[in-house]
């Protein structure tokens, strides 16, 4: 892991951890963190347009930036409709959910429980796929469907004809021809694969337990109860979808002839930032199982389709991409916070993700970010002969979602799974280790970061004295 040049700051005080009060923003200062970081986006992806949608506390921001068309000066505005492509899954995942509280499916079943057809090749060694297995990727299915595995081999700026064509060919007739021919590669609930084919199939299955189209299993339990009136699957045909690009080549729309569930989507940043305030509902049933920890895992998760889920110092955060041919969407949300992002490109190329990757995390960490009203040691304090280690969870926040805080630092190589580094819990909130002075080297520098449930990579409180200046924000100690 690679550390920028550091700058040690020393505060008067030191404590084992600070205060974790949230800084306040007014709307004049989000709208400026809107504007700086858009600014920064269209720079780095060079999209034509970007839209960005913040919830906080309650309250809704959105701003547009750029324009839909080099040199037509059309911005976008809260009614522009885009594809948001695999920000479909989040509502194929509720409907699940759904169909789990309402108790029409359960967790622990078998999927062919609902598979119009025999299906005794979908399973492994035995063990079946369950339906918790299907919609957190981990179903085992040894290649997607449609199979688009050759067209990725080789990938260049016409790949798109050729997904192109695969999609407007591919029916739900061939679906099922493969699904009897698909081969599991693992034990089912056990890998990660992110899959188009296990949402479609899920829609299958949504449609065999309630008797009514995919499509009318959306309108009637999320778009309408949400008012989300500008949202759909197949939009009217005065409705005008916002061009998208790659590079200056003006892109196609997505094709699916399947149930549309795993991309089809089509919505405006109005709509999506009403989904944005649902997602952060922490009293929501519906919500709080789609988030929720399915498959017991001590590190991040998927809930039901989710790219992940994991917890940090913040709480639990949830985050989805979206790809189209000519655009792209992050989703995120930090519902503990009170905090959800979207942020719409219209240009989708290999470095877009990235792009926007780092927008939404810039933005959202600009947020969150804690009062520095006083600064001082943050992290440890030297006890005798100890270094003593100390990392304590907001108690405002579900500290159940804690399973494990661990130190990862240069002195273990980074790593968060290091037995030596794993903290023991000494109460609900509170964590500690204590490591002899004698293992770290007189008037050295070290950099460290503790990391939450092995995957929660926390930064430096704004008034931590001993922080990075730049670079990861790691925390820095040194033995005098």
């Amino acid at each position: 892991m690679k550390k920028s040049i550091i700058i040690i700051l020393m505060g008067i005080s030191f404590s084992c951890f600070s205060q974790q009060k949230m800084a306040t923003f007014s709307e004049k200062e989000i709208l400026a963190l809107m504007d700086k970081n858009a600014a920064v986006l269209l720079e780095n992806s060079k999209s034509n347009s970007v839209s960005i949608g913040i919830v906080k506390d309650g309250k809704t921001y959105t701003k547009h930036y750029g324009e839909i068309d080099k040199g037509k000066s059309n911005q976008a505005n809260n009614n522009t409709v885009f594809e948001v492509a695999s920000i479909t899954k989040l509502f194929t995942g509720l409907l699940m959910a759904q169909a789990v509280l309402e108790h029409k499916i359960n967790l622990d079943d078998d999927i062919r429980k609902f598979i119009t057809g025999s299906y005794p090749n979908l399973e492994y060694q035995g063990k079946p796929i369950r339906i918790k297995d299907l919609v957190s990727f981990k179903s085992g299915f040894s290649k997607d469907l449609p199979d688009t595995s050759e067209l990725r081999k080789t990938q260049n700026d016409s790949s798109y004809i050729g997904f192109k064509k695969l999609d407007e060919s591919y029916t739900r007739e061939k679906f099922f021809e493969d699904l009897k021919a698909m081969k599991l590669d693992t034990l089912p609930g056990t890998k990660f694969k992110y899959s188009n084919g296990s949402v479609q199939l899920a829609a299958h299955i949504l449609e065999n337990v309630y008797h009514k189209s995919y499509e009318t299993l959306l309108k009637e339990n999320i778009l309408s109860k949400l008012n989300m009136k500008s949202t759909a699957l197949n939009v009217s045909k005065n409705t005008v979808i916002a061009n998208g690009y790659n590079g200056t080549k003006l892109m196609p729309t997505i094709s699916d002839n399947l149930w549309g569930a795993a991309g089809y989507l089509k919505s405006t940043l109005g709509d999506l930032t009403k989904f944005l305030a649902f997602e952060l509902d922490t009293k929501n049933k519906l919500v709080l199982e789609s988030q929720r920890n399915i498959n017991n895992s001590d590190s991040d998760f998927n809930g039901y389709f989710w790219d992940g889920i994991q917890v940090d110092e913040n709480g639990r955060n949830c985050w989805k991409h979206g790809g189209a041919f000519g655009t792209q969407n992050m989703f995120l949300v930090y519902p503990e916070r009170d905090l959800g992002i979207s942020i719409i490109v219209n240009i989708s190329n290999e470095k877009t993700a990235n792009a926007l990757g780092n927008a939404i995390i810039s933005l959202s960490g600009a947020l969150l970010s804690k009062d520095d009203s006083k600064k001082e040691i943050y992290g440890y304090k030297i006890v005798n002969d100890n270094v003593v280690f100390t990392y304590q969870h907001d108690k405002s926040l579900n500290a159940d979602l804690v399973k494990s805080v661990s130190i990862a630092g240069s002195f273990d190589n980074w790593n968060p799974r290091d037995k030596n580094y794993q903290m023991v819990r000494k109460d609900k909130n509170t964590f500690e280790l204590s490591v002899p002075k004698s293992q770290f080297e007189k008037n050295k520098i070290y950099m460290f970061k503790f990391v939450i449930n092995k995957t929660g990579w926390m930064e430096a409180p704004k008034n931590a004295s001993n922080s990075e200046i730049g670079g990861d924000q790691n925390l820095i100690l040194k033995i005098d």
